[in-house]
């Protein structure tokens, strides 16, 4: 499912990218797409679907997440800020684990 990534240059840019994906292969309504929504209960994508999302993302983006993205990632914002950090598009998020955070740098040079 990998789609072109081309003005992907930032977070927000990320962001959108992700919006998009969402709303075109899931047929949800951006305006549910929120920055705060989260991922299963307010967006109503399946753990299969987001699992499809992740998927989707590391395959366009050439990023890689480790095992347990789930626990640390729930909203929206925080999939994309991950995303971005993990291709090198924005800082570390805070809310990442110290454990989460060198799994990903392990995997992703450029995280690093």
């Amino acid at each position: 499912m990998s789609r072109s990534t081309e003005g992907v240059t930032n977070w927000m840019h990320l962001f959108r990218w992700i919006v998009k994906l969402i709303r075109d292969e899931y047929g949800i309504d951006e305006k549910i797409l929120v920055r705060h929504a989260t991922l299963e209960t307010d967006c109503g994508l399946s753990i299969e679907q987001v699992e499809e999302l992740l998927e989707a993302i590391a395959e366009s983006f050439a990023i890689r997440f480790p095992p347990g993205v789930l626990d640390e990632v729930v909203k929206l914002e925080e999939l994309c800020m991950v995303s971005a950090w993990i291709k090198g598009l924005y800082k570390q998020p805070e809310f990442l684990s110290d454990g989460f955070a060198s799994r990903c740098r392990e995997i992703n040079a450029i995280a690093a």
